[in-house]
């Protein structure tokens, strides 16, 4: 299974991608703005591909086993990203909650301030977390990779 999330729009403070499993087009990503370096005040990811893992270690890891019960196997961590081994793939809908990682929904707007927002973000977590630990127990090594346009 390959992810593939094309940036689309640069917000003041925010980057909005479409999210693609495969070919197909899932929903919405948002990631901290991009910047053409890395700043301490952008976590944005490098555009490159990455493998994905799954994390069963810390806060993020011990929230989402509560949330989620059983379904919960350990967190989509985006894995081999210069300066940021903690890049997770998880539900927020403003660029304040992305921890350097990347926010899924199915929709989104844009705010007062020129940056865009995620809608339906639980259950967009919900739908790509599943189908992506479903192919990672059938062995499929799974990969998701970041697109400037």
């Amino acid at each position: 299974m390959n992810l593939f999330v094309k940036r689309i729009k640069q917000g003041k403070n925010s980057t909005l991608s479409e999210i693609y499993i495969d070919e197909e087009l899932f929903g919405y990503g948002l990631e901290d703005r991009v910047r053409g370096a890395r700043v301490e005040q952008s976590k944005s990811i490098p555009a490159g591909t990455y493998p994905i893992g799954l994390y069963t270690y810390g806060a993020m890891h011990s929230r989402y086993k509560r949330r989620l019960g059983d379904k919960h196997r350990g967190i989509l961590r985006i894995m081999g990203i210069p300066d940021n081994p903690y890049a997770y793939i998880h539900r927020g809908k403003h660029f304040g909650l992305t921890n350097g990682g990347l926010l899924v929904g199915l929709d989104s707007k844009k705010d007062g301030e020129g940056d865009s927002f995620l809608l339906k973000h639980k259950v967009a977590y919900e739908v790509l977390y599943e189908r992506v630990v479903e192919a990672m127990s059938r062995g499929e090594v799974t990969f998701i990779t970041f697109i400037n346009l």
